[in-house]
């Protein structure tokens, strides 16, 4: 049987089959951003946004690298730095006669109050 229902396969509210037009779009600037790979992204940005509120940098949906606008110079892979502790951290700022006081100070506080702070 060849029946069928008519709408089957719109979407509802979409007007005439073949209607491209669904309202009034707003004016829009594409900007480019390639990677270290050479890959290209298009980003689109409102017409009226000022130039220096586009970022100059993004990170590559494809790849995840950082991407930039400059196609013959895209940004470099950043070197990542390890994990560092807390006590990796205090260990910079601190010379260890400067930690030897800080104790020191920590456990005479403690002596005489009970408490540490």
């Amino acid at each position: 049987m060849a029946g069928g229902n008519a709408i089957r396969g719109t979407r509802v509210g979409s007007g005439p089959m073949g209607e491209q037009d669904h309202g009034n779009h707003a004016e829009r600037i594409a900007v480019s951003y390639w990677d270290v790979e050479g890959n290209e992204t298009i980003r689109y940005y409102a017409a009226d946004v000022p130039a220096d509120q586009i970022p100059e940098q993004i990170d590559s949906p494809t790849t995840g690298l950082p991407a930039g606008r400059d196609k013959n110079n895209p940004p470099q892979i950043a070197k990542t730095e390890p994990y560092k502790t807390h006590l990796a951290y205090v260990k910079e700022r601190r010379t260890e006669e400067e930690a030897q006081e800080i104790l020191a100070d920590a456990i005479e506080r403690l002596r005489t109050t009970g408490r540490p702070y």
